[in-house]
C-alpha cells in the first residue's frame, strides 16, 4: 500500500524535468498487472467474470466534459480515454491513446515549450471498429474550448493557440506562449477524446443534449451495455480494445447509491463488491472494519484532495433570475465588513477535531490549511498561523469590534442584517458530523447556522438549484482536486470562470469570486517558465484564496480512499487521475 509517494515529488520533477527525459514507453502501463514473471501475459481477455464496483454517489452522465462530479468522470473513464494518464508518480504515462509521452528529449516538445506533438498508437480503433485518427483529437479540443459548450473541462484549454492534425496519427498542440505546463491539455481527467460521429450534430450549446452523453463510443477497455442515470452502469468488454489480452473481466457492474459506510461493509465485511469508492467513514467505524477484514483491504494514497468550505460572494436569495448571479452581492460576505465576517468564520473553524475524530488523524485525512497541496515545492507556509488560530471567542470579539452586536436571540446583527448562514453539503455521515462541529463553533461566535444536506446525485449536477454549481446557499462543502501542476485548477477561481445562468452554471468558479490581483497571478502563471517563479505565483494565488477567506480548507484528504477485494490484483492508485485510469490492468 503506497501512502505518500506522490507527495515526495518536487514540482520540477513533475513537469519540467520531464522535458529532459523520456517518460513512458510505447504501450506502457502503470502496473505490471498484465505481465507474468516471464514477461508473458498473466491473463487473457475475458478470463474473469463480473467486476463489481460500488460508488455511493451514482453517476448521472458519461461525457467527461459535461461531468459535474468524480462519480461521472470515473464512470466515463472505462470508455472515454485521454491521450495519456497521470501515473502514481505524478508523471504522465502512455497507457491510453498516445503512443508515447512527448518530451524535449524525444522531440515531442519544442525547446521553447510552445509546441507538443502527440503520436497516436497505430491501428487504434473505436469500440465500434472504426479507425481513430488525429481529427478526433482536434474535434474534441475544439468542442471543449468553445465557450458555448460550457464544458466543465474548459479551463485546460486556456492559452492553447491551436490543435491540428499533422497527419492521421499525429497531433500538434501549440500554445500561444511558452508553457512549462506543457501537459496542460491531453493528460488526465480533463481530456477524454470523443468520437466525432456521435457529437457532430451536438456541438457547442447542444452538447448537453447529445444522446451520446449516456452511451459514448470510446477507446477504453469497456463499452456501455446499459445505463440508468442515478443508479447503475453495466459494461461489457470492448472487443476492439488495443491490447488483445485485456481487459480480464467480461463485464463490469458500476453501481451507485447507498452511503459510504454501507460501501465499506460491502467490501470489508460481506465481500459483496470488488471495489468500494470514497470511504468517507468516521475513523472509529472504518478502522475496525479494515483491521478485521480478510475479504478486502484499503487502497489509499495522498494527492491534492481537500475537503473545503466555499464562501458565496453572490446573493443566494436574490429574487427571480438574479438569484446567485455575479451581479448580485452577498449581504454580509461583501462590503466593508465582508473580510472581517469571513475571517471570523475561518477563526471559528475547528479543523483539528474534524481531522482527529472523523478522519483518524492521518488515516484518511489531516488538518488542512492550503488549497494547493500534494507537491511540497508548491505548498505555502504563509497560511499556517492563520489556519491554526481556532478561537470562537476571539472570532466573536472580532465581529463585536466591527459593530456586529449579539442580539437576544444570540445572533449577531448590524444595520438590520443578521449573520444567518445556510450550509449545504452532500448526504454523508462524516460530512454531517463535520457540519455539526462547525455549527457548534460558529454559533459560539454569533452566527446562526441552518444545515442543509443534498443527495450527491443532485448536489453534483448543474441542473438542480440545490447543486454545488448553482450554489444557492451561503456556504457549501465538498472535495475536489487538481493536476500536479495546478494552473488550470486555480483558473477555476478567476473572473472569467464564474458559474452563472448564461453558461448553464457549468464553469468552475462557484464562489462567484472576482479579484483582479488573483486574476493577475493566473495570467502570469500561464506565461512564466522559471520553476521558482512559478512556485511563488502558485503560493501567492493559494494565499489569496486562503487569507481572503474565499475558501476554508478543513481536511487534506487521501486522494484515493477506497476498499478493494483481497482477490483483485493490478490496481495501482494514483493521486492525480481517475481511480479508473488503468482498470484494464485489474485481474484476479
Amino acid at each position: 500500500m503506497r501512502w505518500r509517494t506522490a507527495l515526495a515529488v518536487s514540482f520540477s520533477a513533475v513537469i519540467l524535468a520531464a522535458a529532459c527525459a523520456t517518460t513512458g514507453t510505447p504501450g506502457s502501463s502503470p502496473s505490471a498487472g498484465g505481465s507474468g514473471a516471464s514477461g508473458g501475459a498473466a491473463f487473457k481477455r475475458g478470463d474473469g467474470g463480473e467486476l463489481k464496483i460500488l460508488y455511493w454517489q451514482a453517476p448521472t452522465i458519461l461525457n467527461p466534459h459535461q461531468a459535474t462530479g468524480t462519480k461521472d468522470s470515473d464512470a466515463s473513464r472505462l470508455v472515454v480515454e485521454p491521450l495519456a494518464s497521470w501515473g502514481a508518480d505524478a508523471k504522465p504515462v502512455a497507457n491510453a491513446i498516445a503512443l508515447e509521452i512527448p518530451t524535449v528529449a524525444n522531440g515531442g516538445v519544442s525547446a521553447d515549450f510552445t509546441t507538443v506533438t502527440w503520436k497516436l498508437k497505430p491501428n487504434l480503433k473505436w469500440s465500434d471498429g472504426t479507425a481513430v485518427t488525429a481529427d478526433y483529437v482536434v474535434f474534441t479540443f475544439t468542442q471543449i474550448a468553445d465557450p458555448a459548450t460550457a464544458s466543465t473541462t474548459e479551463s485546460n484549454t486556456e492559452g492553447v493557440k491551436s490543435v491540428v492534425a499533422k497527419d492521421a496519427s499525429t497531433v500538434v498542440l501549440t500554445y500561444a506562449a511558452p508553457n512549462p505546463n506543457f501537459y496542460q491539455w491531453g493528460v488526465g481527467t480533463c481530456c477524454g477524446i470523443l468520437q466525432k460521429a456521435q457529437w457532430a450534430n451536438f456541438t457547442g450549446a447542444k452538447m448537453k443534449d447529445a444522446p451520446a452523453n449516456l452511451n459514448p463510443i470510446g477507446t477504453g477497455p469497456y463499452v456501455v451495455d446499459t445505463f440508468k442515470p442515478g443508479d447503475v452502469v453495466t459494461y461489457k468488454m470492448n472487443t476492439n480494445f488495443r491490447d488483445p489480452n485485456k481487459p480480464y473481466f467480461k463485464t463490469v457492474n458500476f453501481k451507485g447509491g447507498g452511503d459510504a459506510e454501507s460501501s465499506a461493509r460491502a467490501v470489508f465485511q460481506t465481500g459483496d463488491v470488488d471495489y468500494a469508492w470514497n470511504l468517507q467513514v468516521a475513523a472509529n467505524i472504518l478502522t475496525p472494519m479494515i483491521s478485521g477484514s480478510t475479504k478486502g483491504k484499503m487502497l489509499s494514497v495522498y494527492g491534492s484532495s481537500v475537503e473545503r468550505i466555499l464562501i458565496n460572494f453572490a446573493d443566494p436569495n436574490a429574487a427571480g433570475d438574479a438569484r446567485g448571479e455575479p451581479t448580485t452581492k452577498h449581504p454580509f460576505f461583501n462590503g466593508p465588513d465582508g473580510l472581517i465576517v469571513r475571517k471570523a468564520l475561518a477563526q471559528a473553524t475547528d479543523r483539528k477535531t474534524v481531522a482527529v475524530q472523523l478522519y483518524g488523524d492521518g488515516l484518511t485525512g489531516k488538518p488542512g490549511c492550503n488549497i494547493i497541496t500534494g507537491v511540497p515545492d508548491l505548498e505555502s507556509t504563509a497560511t499556517t498561523s492563520f489556519c491554526a488560530s481556532f478561537d470562537p471567542v476571539a472570532a466573536g470579539k472580532m465581529l463585536d469590534d466591527a459593530g456586529w452586536k449579539l442580539g437576544t436571540d444570540n445572533i449577531r446583527a448590524k444595520n438590520g442584517i443578521k449573520l444567518k448562514l445556510t450550509y449545504n453539503t452532500t448526504v454523508n455521515a462524516v460530512r454531517q458530523a463535520t457540519q455539526a462541529i462547525m455549527k457548534t463553533n460558529w454559533e459560539k461566535a454569533g452566527f446562526s447556522v441552518t444545515l442543509l444536506q443534498t443527495p450527491a446525485a443532485t448536489f453534483f449536477t448543474n441542473t438542480s438549484p440545490d447543486g454545488a454549481n448553482h450554489f444557492w446557499s451561503d456556504i457549501e462543502m465538498f472535495t475536489n482536486n487538481s493536476d500536479p501542476d495546478p494552473t488550470s485548477y486555480l483558473d477555476g477561481w478567476t473572473t472569467k470562470q464564474i458559474a452563472q445562468k448564461s453558461n448553464q452554471w457549468q464553469l468552475g468558479n462557484y464562489n462567484r469570486y472576482s479579484d483582479a490581483t488573483f486574476d493577475g497571478y493566473i495570467d502570469q502563471l500561464r506565461k512564466e517558465t522559471d520553476p521558482a517563479k512559478r512556485a511563488t505565483l502558485i503560493k501567492q494565488a493559494n494565499d489569496n484564496l486562503i487569507l481572503n477567506v474565499v475558501i476554508i480548507p478543513i481536511v487534506t484528504r487521501t486522494q484515493v480512499t477506497s476498499g478493494i477485494s483481497s482477490t483483485v490484483k493490478g490496481a495501482v492508485p494514483t493521486g492525480w487521475d481517475s481511480e479508473m485510469y488503468a482498470i484494464q490492468d485489474w485481474y484476479k
